[in-house]
């Protein structure tokens, strides 16, 4: 029988959620993280005054289209719901060692396989067709990571190459069904499908963009927080990676934490896709992946894999991707925010490093 505190794969005790979320909200990382923030934007400001922008008329136009109007806050929580399962379709993966750039193949594959349940059966109920989709989404990403996992183990191929190529062929695969068998010839003959029965959708929040996909995010990151810290399996995991050797001689089955891994993190991206084109679009068309897997990506490096670090920083993303669009009224291409991007995981990077030298 377990007992009430165990111990965990660094050797301390087992604490409630409370107590790790108010931990990290007083933790060195989090002091660090704001200051590493403040820097970036320290920095930004000090390059708008070099172009002859207005730092000060930047930041509150950011501010006016995000968090100072209730479209502006719909439209973050949108955009942090791919992130989020994009964040941890690379956090998982880097669990075992693997670096996982492939969250845009993963969440076109999603959505490729969630658009054939959808066109094939949207007839059945919602409440029955809603889990199809959901799982179609699912096994589609994670069959296309799968495959960057099993190249990985039987050819010895590098899944951060593999990975990144194959979101090349996943577009290229989606652009084929819609120009071809799935395009729909009744409408407009623009290269997308029949638009998705109603029952085939997620509901929405009022006039609002926002879905329940974002539930479905947040008990992803649940599901992994689990899987960090209440299983045996992440221990096993973070052996497989730290020491492939070790975890050799010691009889883990290396080969077989490689695929797993990458499939789960690929099911997180495709769980995306299926959200993509049944709640935003309705109907599956090229180009829906929008470069959400490469923030993705950003976001888990930017959180060190840590779940409350990953909604954290989804959201402060969602921000600043939002008022890309906000920002023009500063007088600035909406591009601008990609700058303020970089600088932020330049400082946030940089104070990680700093903190592993300091504790080494």
């Amino acid at each position: 029988m377990a007992t009430q505190v165990e111990l965990v794969a660094d050797g301390g005790e087992r604490r409630s959620v409370f107590g790790k979320v108010s931990g990290w909200l007083f933790s060195r990382e989090l002091r660090a993280m704001l200051i590493a923030l403040g820097l970036a934007l320290l920095v930004f400001a000090g390059l708008l005054l070099v172009l002859g922008k207005d730092p000060i008329t930047t930041y509150v136009a950011i501010y006016q289209g995000t968090l100072g109007d209730s479209f502006g806050l719909g439209e973050i929580v949108v955009k942090m719901t791919p992130f989020i399962l994009c964040a941890l379709a690379t956090a998982i993966p880097a669990k075992v060692g693997l670096v996982n750039v492939g969250g845009e193949g993963q969440i076109y594959m999603g959505a490729w396989l969630a658009t054939w349940v959808a066109l094939n059966f949207g007839g059945i109920p919602g409440p029955l067709l809603i889990p199809m989709l959901i799982v179609a989404g699912c096994l589609g990403g994670a069959l296309w990571a799968g495959l960057v996992g099993w190249m990985r183990v039987r050819f010895s191929l590098n899944e951060t190459i593999a990975s990144l190529l194959l979101n090349y062929v996943a577009s290229l695969i989606i652009d084929f069904f819609v120009h071809g068998p799935w395009k729909d010839t009744s409408g407009a003959n623009w290269p997308y499908t029949a638009e998705f029965s109603d029952n085939a959708r997620l509901a929405t929040f009022g006039s609002t963009r926002i879905s329940i996909g974002i539930f479905l995010a947040l008990a992803a990151v649940g599901l992994y927080y689990w899987l960090m810290n209440y299983t045996r399996w992440v221990y096993k995991m973070r052996v497989v990676g730290g020491n492939p050797e070790a975890a050799r001689r010691s009889g883990l089955p290396i080969n077989r934490y490689i695929i797993v891994a990458m499939m789960l993190g690929g099911a997180m991206a495709g769980l995306y896709g299926m959200i993509e084109v049944t709640a935003i679009q309705g109907r599956l068309r090229g180009g829906i992946a929008g470069g959400y897997g490469y923030i993705g990506f950003l976001v888990a490096w930017l959180a060190g894999q840590g779940p409350i670090g990953i909604i954290v920083m989804a959201a402060l993303l969602g921000l600043l991707s939002v008022g890309g669009d906000a920002i023009q009224i500063a007088g600035l291409p909406s591009s601008t925010t990609n700058i303020l991007m970089a600088l932020i995981l330049f400082f946030v990077l940089g104070s990680q490093m700093r903190g592993d030298t300091v504790k080494r």
